[in-house]
């Protein structure tokens, strides 16, 4: 791979040096001037991104084919306050707006197509928003919205909006064919068509993708495989129009969790036996998972189902003029979700044998360890421990936004009422599997040689099994909103303009799930070997087992956000603008089991709040695009509910304030020939006002950079070639809240080149080309992380390069 990286840097490098002198003015500028921009997120109507009193980032749908993101939270990173992390895979990735903490996920921002939710709730249990919705050549274009008005026009989104604008239909029949392969086994077909049924009346858009390939992390099977489609039709009539859509998601993806590495401080190197890069535990030698239960029967799950979303969603929208300056719209989805989830996630980190052996009772050497495939005994440096982690989730949401809009010589006035119903049942089913310490696992069986193997706990496994199903759930959470809300836009002249937001939230939220108790299967008559009962191994010893009687509880929020701002437009490149706002996240899924099977819980269950001031300098021309954001904000009742290895739940509660600013750039120089793209963010996000004598006061906001950035000039060497580098530097951040594990900075390099042949574009796309290993989170199921030596860690994905045709026509 490294040969490869360095080809294709040499490529990048000899298509430079061979056209440097061409002076042509380029024809395929990597943005479009700012200047006129039209955003809709976090507004009530269409404004000019320049009038808009919001720090908003936007990106094209030729922006993001230039970019030709990876995944979702690829693309996110070019989002100045959003803090990435990539190293999960396509999916199950985690944005932190603003220096928000939270246990992972989309917590604090909502993700929406078309302005309504992915799914409400963007950060359920193993329900990351980005499972549920892939970037293909359908979306027409993305806005992302860093707090501000949020959590006026959203809910639970205090940190921000990330909208994905989907395709529609013109006039003119038109269509994209993509093409696109890799060195990782990637085989990916994009096809978007639209056009007119009816001239100037009756519009449709068909567009989707189906993908395979092995991953990047070498997991012997196909790690992706799946796609989407998505159409919509649209009517439009003399006073409005009329859309109806549908969009069908089938996708199955590998979720990479962490490997071990070693740390010297701020320098990191593979474990042995374990590509960095490249390497991952979950692999096809220990996919299959079939045991049987304490209740009955048996639980089999295969790891190369992965995250397995199956989506349907119907939606529509309508909107019509009522006359007198008077207009209503109204967006209506429904959403199904089935998804079945399959990941291994490591419980703590590498063993030696001997330190393993004596954690399971066998003293001294009286140890043996066989390959569960083919019964050899094997005497393993290290071992690992491995959870094998099954959950099954039925979802579904229906959601209503109902606006009315008046409109008046000096602004307009929205108000609107939004109804959203959503359901999560899941069922989780956990054990624990025993390794190699390697990056092709091995499923291992150890027993006690001092014992005969008809003697009770001989054994420490079950066909590589330790601790079958000691983990299972049981539960529902229901959510019904009923939220109210008004935004008032007003220009107290051409220039100075002014913002106020209000929204109500009267919500209501219940579940149950179900109490479960322990038990074995030494009396079941069944054997683990056709010989032995399950009284000589260990593996069986404290199964759980779901009980018919459950525990019901409910929540009410009532709660009030608001913002104000103000926007003063200098002359037409040059503005600034204030805001204050003031929003909620309402406890999330985690955090409601807490409480409500804790009988004497220690603290109430409340909602985040938080207070944001921003303020914004904003310059956009034909040759420069500037917006520099100072921001501070504070949060009250943050609540960490990450899950660890043994099936128990953090809770624990902090208070924290950030002070920062955010930094995005993009210039045009030399008659178009140079371009260069920019964001940053530098922060100061701490744990404040905490109870007395608490020892994180002052701590830095575990897994949140002080500084990072992004940074990629591009060269449109003639009229058709166009060359690429992009940097992506992430600062130090420390693991935990107690600032003990440090997670050291990194700098990924990405590298690529096009050439467009009339309507047939060619470009080959490098990411971390010079293999860095960059680590995003350490392992937080691990609990309390110990330095420097040994550690669990998920690294970035190592280098890679596709290549791709894309046709228009």
């Amino acid at each position: 791979m490294k040969k490869k990286s360095i080809f294709l840097i040499a490529a990048t490098a000899t298509l430079y040096f061979n056209n440097a002198y061409a002076q042509e003015t380029p024809q395929d500028s990597a943005k479009i001037s700012s200047i006129d921009q039209i955003v809709i997120t976090g507004n009530s109507n269409p404004k000019k991104k320049i009038e808009s009193s919001t720090a908003i980032s936007t990106f094209s749908s030729k922006e993001i084919q230039k970019q030709n993101p990876i995944s979702a939270a690829a693309l996110l990173q070019r989002v100045p306050g959003f803090a990435v992390e990539t190293s999960g895979g396509e999916v199950g990735n985690n944005l932190f707006a603003r220096g928000i903490p939270s246990a992972g996920a989309y917590e604090f921002v909502q993700v929406q197509e078309d302005g309504l939710p992915v799914f409400e709730d963007g950060a359920l249990q193993f329900a990351n928003a980005d499972n549920f919705f892939r970037v293909d050549n359908s979306v027409n274009r993305m806005e992302a919205l860093r707090g501000g008005s949020g959590s006026i026009f959203a809910t639970n989104s205090p940190g921000g909006l990330i909208n994905f604008i989907t395709r529609e239909g013109t006039n003119d029949f038109r269509g994209t064919a993509k093409l696109e392969t890799s060195t990782y086994g990637l085989m990916r077909t994009d096809v978007n068509v639209g056009g007119a049924l009816v001239q100037d009346k009756l519009f449709f858009n068909v567009g989707g993708f189906y993908r395979t390939d092995d991953g990047i992390r070498k997991t012997g099977f196909k790690a992706n495989n799946g796609g989407q489609i998505r159409m919509n039709l649209k009517y439009v009539f003399d006073k409005g129009y009329v859309k109806v859509y549908y969009k069908k998601l089938d996708d199955r993806n590998t979720f990479f969790l962490p490997i071990p590495l070693v740390q010297n401080g701020n320098k990191l190197k593979g474990f042995q036996n374990f590509d960095p890069n490249y390497g991952t535990y979950s692999y096809r030698a220990i996919s299959q998972l079939n045991i049987p239960q304490a209740g009955g029967g048996f639980f089999n799950r295969n790891l190369e189902d992965g995250i397995h979303p199956k989506v349907d969603v119907l939606g529509a929208e309508f909107k019509y003029d009522l006359g007198n300056n008077f207009s209503v719209l109204n967006k209506t989805r429904y959403t199904n979700i089935n998804m079945n989830y399959t990941g291994i996630f490591p419980a703590g980190g590498p063993q030696t044998r001997e330190e393993f052996a004596k954690s399971n009772g066998i003293a001294g050497n009286n140890y043996q360890y066989s390959l569960v495939s083919n019964g050899a005994v094997v005497n393993p440096e290290y071992v690992q421990k491995l959870g094998f982690w099954a959950i099954d989730k039925q979802m579904n949401n229906f959601v209503n936004d109902l606006q009315f809009n008046y409109k008046f010589d000096q602004g307009n006035v929205t108000a609107g009422f939004y109804k959203s119903n959503w359901k999560s049942h899941q069922y989780w089913n956990w054990s624990n599997i025993l390794t190699t310490a390697t990056d092709r696992p091995e499923l291992l069986n150890l027993v006690d040689t001092s014992l005969s193997p008809s003697d009770t706990g001989y054994s420490k496994t079950y066909n590589g099994v330790t601790n079958m199903t000691f983990l299972q759930r049981d539960t529902q959470t229901q959510g019904s909103l009923n939220d109210l809300y008004v935004n008032l836009d007003y220009n107290i002249t051409d220039a100075l303009s002014v913002n106020g937001g209000l929204r109500y939230s009267h919500d209501y939220y219940k579940g149950n799930f179900a109490n479960t108790t322990s038990s074995n299967l030494n009396n079941s008559g069944l054997t683990t070997d056709g010989t032995h009962g399950f009284n000589t191994t260990t593996a069986d010893d404290n199964m759980s087992v779901l009980g018919n009687k459950y525990t019901y509880w409910n929540y009410n929020v009532d709660k009030v956000s608001f913002t104000l701002a103000a926007n003063y437009k200098i002359n037409r490149e040059n503005a600034v603008y204030a805001r204050f706002s003031n929003g909620f996240r309402s406890p999330n899924e985690e955090a409601y089991y807490n409480y409500f099977s804790n009988p004497n819980p220690d603290k109430p269950l409340k909602s985040v709040t938080t207070n944001q001031l921003e303020v914004g300098y904003k310059y956009y021309s034909r040759t420069f695009d500037v917006a520099v954001i100072p921001f501070y904000s504070t949060l009250k009742n943050l609540s960490f509910t990450d899950i660890f290895s043994d099936g128990k739940s953090e809770n624990t509660f902090a208070n924290t304030e950030n002070y920062g600013v955010e930094l995005e750039g993009y210039a045009r120089l030399f008659n178009n020939i140079l371009e260069v793209t920019f964001n940053g963010t530098i922060q100061s996000p701490k744990y404040k006002n905490l109870e007395a004598g608490s020892v994180l006061e002052g701590n830095v906001v575990r897994r949140m950079p002080k500084f990072y950035f992004n940074i990629s000039p591009a060269v449109n060497i003639t009229k058709s070639w166009r060359a690429y580098v992009s940097m992506n530097y992430y600062g130090k951040r420390f693991q935990d809240e107690k600032n003990v594990q440090t997670l050291p900075s990194f700098t990924e390099f990405g590298a690529g080149m096009s050439y467009q042949l009339g309507k047939i574009r060619f470009a080959v796309d490098g990411t971390n080309i010079f293999n860095t290993i960059g680590i995003t989170e350490g392992d937080p199921r691990a609990g309390s992380p110990n330095g420097d030596g040994i550690i669990m860690a998920r690294p970035i994905m190592g280098a890679a390069a596709r290549a791709s045709i894309t046709l228009d026509f």
